[in-house]
């Protein structure tokens, strides 16, 4: 069921009872998180936190606690799944989830008494009528035995011929009702894509509830930039969202305007601007976050040789020196820096880069620490999936929540290291996929990575990748990726994809990752799994 007052349906329902609280390893979990906390903390509510990274984490989780707790709160998980079929759960349990995950599933939509869906309902759901989902099963008993005193044999035949014609009726009418009802459903489950961002939906309860901080909205803006860099959301529906944050922070922060009201230097201070589509440039050197952003990596496909020449072109174009792009930017000569996004906006629309400028927010720490949304997004994203073998799955989930809050700053700048590393790794590892050949294009998709730059459908094509997961278990994940394009609407319909082929033919499949075009595979079922999608997308 969705909630239509948050306040009354939600906070003032939890803010009485002592709650868990399952939260998805994604940014914009660990964003929505934090400003629950700090409303929590703000009135005194006992909760529970446990991070969750996929389905069977969290059915275990759920039966460790449920005799302790009555009431669940589930983020970035939940929405998208039959959630009473999968956690059997008892009747007095009450589900809250706040999830950006589409479609919603019907069952918990329609499901009145233990889930409560907090999500926005200006998004446009399409969620199928009830009537179009559900039917109350009628069974009609049939009394032929009372119609036997007093009637004729004649009259019986007729009223029996009546009732069997009736009754093939009804059968009739049951299997184009089942029919329809499949084709409806089908139709809505088809693709998965993401709604509004968790984040910016916990921002509006606080917000409704007059407790909205800056440090809050600094978070609701970090989870929709999550969105943004993971490309979940689409253009318009980015540049709709920061229109409505823009008001916020202009509520929040117009005092730094006015010259004879000044904020101390200690200060938090957030403002909208336009920026470069570059990754942690301002924590980096230029040429770094020219050559490990995937935006420009694939515009000058610089795996090649010839993409390297003209990354050079590129920066002759600007007139930057060398060495001034070599250098950490911070120590870039501040006449060169003054300019620097005119530049390089400039000659990046002379090669085709016309995307190259992006709204978004920065913040300000005082007057020595600023950093952009993309730049926290990436930090708070390699601190939870750090390679690191120091500490647990739960560890690297608590030390990118506490990076998000401004006491733990050293926190976030070990992060941006870890994202600079992770970032040269993968564009190191997509480079070596594309200079070897190793991905093979399968008709209706690529498989593992581009085979030929030269084949103008690659773009056009959706991208399957697999990779070892356990050598122990013999498993393999496999991940589709929709195809990008200008007028991408961001669907993925892998997830529904996957499910048919392995149902055709018998491969061992677990859907245990929240996205459902991310599954894991026994990697001997492998090849007729390939088979069975190339002629399912043929």
């Amino acid at each position: 069921m969705f909630v239509s007052d948050f306040r009354k349906e939600f906070y003032e329902v939890v803010q009485s009872q002592r709650v868990l609280l399952f939260v998805a390893s994604d940014v914009d979990a660990l964003c929505a998180c934090k400003i629950l906390q700090a409303l929590f903390q703000c009135d005194h509510v006992q909760y529970t936190l446990v991070p969750v990274s996929g389905w069977q984490e969290l059915e275990t989780a759920f039966l460790e606690h449920k005799e302790q707790f009555r009431y669940f709160i589930l983020i970035n998980c939940g929405a998208n799944v039959d959630l009473l079929d999968i956690l059997q759960p008892d009747e007095d349990t009450i589900f809250f989830v706040c999830d950006t995950h589409r479609p919603v599933n019907v069952v918990n939509v329609y499901n009145d008494t233990q889930i409560k869906l907090l999500i926005k309902q200006d998004d446009d759901l399409e969620v199928p009528a009830y009537e179009d989902i559900f039917r109350d099963e009628e069974e009609d008993e049939e009394h032929s035995g009372n119609d036997s005193d007093g009637s004729e044999p004649s009259e019986k035949r007729t009223r029996l011929e009546e009732e069997i014609v009736e009754r093939t009726m009804r059968r009739r009418q049951r299997q184009e009702w089942e029919a329809r009802r499949r084709d409806i459903l089908f139709d809505y489950e088809q693709y998965e894509y993401h709604g509004t961002s968790s984040a910016m939906v916990m921002f509006e309860l606080a917000w409704m509830l007059s407790k909205d901080l800056n440090d809050m909205l600094w978070w609701a803006i970090v989870g929709l930039t999550d969105q943004w860099v993971q490309d979940k959301i689409t253009q318009m529906k980015y540049v709709t969202d920061v229109g409505v944050l823009q008001r916020h922070v202009s509520r929040h922060n117009h005092r730094n305007e006015d010259e004879e009201n000044t904020l101390s230097v200690d200060c938090t201070r957030i403002s909208f601007e336009y920026d470069l589509r570059l990754a942690l440039y301002q924590h980096w050197s230029l040429h770094d976050s020219l050559c490990n952003t995937s935006y420009t990596a694939a515009r000058f496909k610089l795996w090649s040789v010839h993409g390297q020449k003209r990354l050079q072109e590129f920066l002759a174009d600007m007139g930057l020196p060398l060495k001034q792009v070599k250098q950490k930017f911070q120590a870039m000569d501040i006449s060169l820096k003054e300019n620097l996004r005119e530049m390089i906006e400039e000659s990046a629309n002379k090669f085709g880069m016309k995307d190259m400028r992006v709204q978004t927010f920065s913040i300000h720490f005082g007057f020595k620490h600023k950093f952009l949304a993309s730049d926290v997004v990436f930090a708070t994203m390699s601190l939870m999936e750090s390679p690191e073998k120091d500490g647990s799955g739960t560890d690297h989930f608590i030390q990118a929540l506490d990076s998000l809050s401004r006491s733990n700053l050293d926190k976030l700048y070990h992060g941006l290291e870890l994202a600079k590393k992770q970032l040269r790794a993968t564009q190191q590892t997509i480079a070596s996929c594309l200079c070897t050949n190793l991905v093979i294009s399968q008709g209706p998709f690529l498989y593992c990575s581009l085979m030929e730059t030269k084949n103008r459908r690659c773009k056009l094509l959706p991208l399957v990748m697999a990779a070892p997961l356990s050598v122990e278990h013999g498993t393999v994940t496999v991940v589709g990726i929709p195809p990008e394009t200008d007028s991408s609407d961001r669907k993925n319909f892998f997830g529904r994809a996957f499910e048919k082929a392995a149902e055709s033919t018998s491969s061992r499949m677990l859907h245990n990752h929240f996205d459902l075009s991310v599954i894991e595979l026994k990697a001997e079922d492998r090849s007729k799994f390939l088979d069975a999608l190339i002629s399912l997308l043929s």
